[in-house]
């Protein structure tokens, strides 16, 4: 069935107007022309106009149709609660004697019943509204790829449309509060299943934070000694089958009543000849799911599917082991009889393959709590609809080409457009009712940690079927649009939006409790020093009958932070000045006394700290080491300084001034070294909260070292350059009295030749 016919038959009458114009945008497109002609005379300004009419008019109006219609379902649904808070009220007053009743029940039940009817209209409206947002979604698509498809070669439009998408709420699934609480009600009694996405660059981290509190589940076939090998975990190779007509997926993707879907499953490869399960699952209108399952060899596949077997032997030998009366044979019949019914009656085939690793955390016996971690997922056609050039050989049920050469993830060998890797990994959880509270509290820390994001209602047949056969199918689950988008997320924003999601739920629940006339539950209180505080707390002043001061709740958020920012940074300021320890008797010093009330007196001394002191030996020998190597380094400094005043002659002023200096540093050394030695001994006996370190003579000690040695240097490179400079002079001058000797001789050797 074409896309046009599928809307208008899915369209609400009276939102007819708000759907999208399919037949417009065709028009727009100039699909009824041949391709070759309109490639040609394609314009840039048909190309704005036909963009404008798809994101900007067409979208526009389905969002802001959509937004309207969940704006008015939520007052219609606050309306109703107020009647029914009325109604409760007035039952309450005549119960108690209270009040007067005003109204009779005549009165009361004609209340009632209109609240009721009005309450259905909200939920028909509320599900055809999300059968709106999904013809719509898929509506987008379609246009987008009918486009791309003729005017691809020069204009591309559906990566701007996937991101209009994201950024509007009107794809995404929101349920009313009265339809949460029916869910709830619905599964009460049942295991509650949750899927999520996880991105690989955080596999690693959600696997650490599972095997905290699970192990890891060995559900391999293999023995004991191989595992332990360090094999990984096999493959999962799950066949689904579907008819050419996908009745199975729109009836999945609709949700529609008796939705099923049928599957051959199996463990690593086929050459190994596993143990392959027929699995058969219906869900129901109530959203509680059956199924029907029994093993099957692999030789025996083909001859079912046909029907020309029907496992006469298995059930023979299980009659023979059991007893022809035995409630196992009349199910495993039964079973047979069901599936193999249901693959003639609906002419069903196998359609894709998907092949992923599990690894799975349980405690063993404890069904509690059960994770299993899907990576490595791959999705591939194994279909034969094109009869020139099938995936498959109708003939085989299978792709023997991947199972004979036990290909595996990625699947290299196999053909662009035949598979579809799936960019995350999956994560489901199982938890069943009857769990204890810790145990729910680190399930749902991880569930609304930013390591996941959320997939409800995600389903593997219906992603590999919508994503390779996008061409034979008109219906599109919701999640395909967020395939292509970044799913990781800042921690502080998911920790920001899981608070105002408990928040919402919180309100929700009281409404709906309202509804029933149960018992409100306890409001919402954000965590402390959360980046929420501020919503959370407003949150839960608005449900609270209790008025709370928010300067109060800011003082003891900031009083948190700044505690925290304190300790971060004890090994830099504390370090310098001891007065800013972060400790706690430095921290109650600062705080100074506090005012106690009337009758209240401090407490005296404590428990642990009567009888006699008992230290132990290590403590009195740390101190005593501290001490030896205070001394040791007063008689290394006083060594240099005796070693350079010996040194230095007489006229050596400078070194006997700093030979001086050294030994005062080492005299420093040996009585701060002493006087920390008294003072820690006693305030080990007196069991003492003070801190231990101080800083201040370490840091005397050091400044005292660095100036000497740089006086010393100081003076000594001027003594060189003086004496540098006096060596210069005298050579200048005894340069000058030689040459006037010289000139001397000269003379009066002259004066000799003349006598002469």
């Amino acid at each position: 069935m074409r896309f046009g016919r599928t809307l208008q038959s899915s369209i609400y009458a009276p939102w007819k107007p708000n759907y999208i114009d399919y037949a417009k945008l065709k028009k727009l497109l100039r699909e009824n022309e041949s391709s070759d002609i309109d490639a040609q005379a394609w314009t840039e300004e048909e190309e704005s106009r036909y963009v404008e009419e798809l994101v900007n008019v067409q979208l526009e109006k389905v969002n802001a149709f959509q937004a309207d219609t969940s704006k008015r379902l939520r007052e219609q649904t606050s309306g109703c609660e107020g009647r029914m808070n009325r109604l409760v009220s007035s039952s309450d007053a005549e119960d108690t004697g209270q009040g007067p009743g005003k109204q009779s029940s005549q009165d009361e039940g004609d209340v009632l019943r209109s609240t009721l009817v009005k309450l259905d209209e909200i939920t028909k409206e509320v599900n055809e509204l999300e059968k709106y947002s999904r013809i719509n979604f898929t509506g987008f698509l379609k246009a987008a790829k009918k486009h791309d498809r003729r005017r691809g070669s020069k204009y591309r439009v559906r990566p701007l449309l996937q991101v209009r998408l994201a950024a509007l709420p009107f794809n995404s699934e929101d349920y009313s509060p009265l339809l949460y609480r029916a869910d709830m009600l619905h599964h009460q009694a049942f295991r509650n299943v949750f899927v999520f996405w996880v991105h690989p660059e955080n596999i690693l981290e959600v696997k650490t934070y599972i095997l905290r509190r699970l192990p890891v589940l060995v559900y391999n076939p293999q023995t004991s000694k191989i595992i332990e090998s360090g094999q990984s975990d096999p493959s999962i190779t799950s066949l689904y089958f579907d008819n050419s007509q996908f009745a199975l997926y729109d009836n999945k993707v609709s949700r529609g009543p008796g939705a099923s879907s049928l599957r051959l499953r199996w463990f690593g490869h086929l050459g190994e000849k596993p143990e392959i399960f027929f699995e058969k699952k219906t869900v129901d209108g109530n959203g509680d799911s059956e199924e029907t399952r029994f093993p099957i060899k692999e030789k025996y596949v083909k001859s079912f599917i046909t029907g020309e077997y029907k496992l006469e032997k298995t059930v023979k030998k299980l009659r023979e082991r059991q007893g022809s009366d035995d409630d196992d044979v009349t199910q495993l019949k039964n079973s047979i009889e069901d599936i193999q019914s249901f693959i003639k009656d609906n002419d069903l085939q196998p359609m894709l393959r998907a092949n992923y690793t599990r690894t799975a955390f349980q405690i063993p016996g404890d069904d509690r709590v059960r994770i299993s971690l899907d990576t490595d997922m791959a999705f591939i056609r194994e279909d034969s609809l094109d009869s020139d050039r099938p995936c498959r050989n109708p003939e085989e049920w299978h792709r023997k080409e991947i199972d004979e050469a036990e290909m595996e993830f990625p699947f290299s060998a196999i053909r662009q457009g035949e598979i579809s890797r799936f960019p995350f990994a999956l994560l489901e959880i199982r938890v069943r009712d009857g769990a204890t509270k810790r145990t729910n509290e680190w399930v749902e820390d991880l569930m609304s940690s930013h390591l996941v994001k959320e997939a409800p209602k995600f389903s593997k047949f219906v992603h590999g079927i919508a994503q390779l056969f996008e061409d034979y199918v008109n219906s599109f689950p919701f999640w395909l649009g967020d395939i292509e988008t970044d799913i990781r997320r800042d921690p502080e924003a998911a920790f920001q939006q899981e608070q105002e999601k408990k928040a919402k739920k919180a309100e929700d629940e009281q409404t709906v409790g309202s509804f029933l006339g149960g018992k409100s539950t306890s409001p919402f209180t954000a965590a402390v020093g959360s980046p929420v505080g501020k919503s959370g707390a407003a949150s839960a002043k608005r449900h609270s009958s209790v008025e709370t001061n928010p300067e109060d709740l800011d003082s003891d958020r900031e009083s948190a932070q700044s505690g925290e920012h304190t300790l971060a940074r004890a090994g830099g300021m504390r370090s310098f000045l001891p007065s800013f320890s972060s400790s706690k008797y430095a921290r109650a010093h600062r705080r100074g006394s506090v005012r106690l009330p009337p009758g209240v007196r401090e407490p005296g001394p404590l428990i642990k700290d009567a009888g006699p002191v008992r230290v132990e030996p290590k403590v009195w020998l740390a101190n005593q080491r501290t001490f030896v190597k205070w001394q040791h380094i007063a008689v290394l400094l006083g060594s240099l300084s005796l070693g350079l005043y010996n040194a230095a002659g007489e006229s050596n002023n400078v070194a006997r001034v700093l030979a001086v200096v050294y030994t005062l540093v080492a005299a420093f050394a040996g009585a701060w070294g002493w006087w920390q030695y008294v003072v820690r001994s006693r305030m080990i006996r007196e069991r003492s909260g003070k801190d231990f370190d101080n800083i201040i003579g370490p840091i005397i000690v050091c400044v005292g070292l660095v100036v000497a040695l740089c006086l010393n240097f100081g003076f000594k490179y001027s003594t060189a350059a003086t004496k540098s400079d006096r060596i210069g002079l005298v050579n200048q001058v005894s340069g000058g009295f030689g040459a006037g000797i010289d000139t001397l001789e000269l003379i009066n050797m002259d004066a000799i030749r003349q006598d002469l």
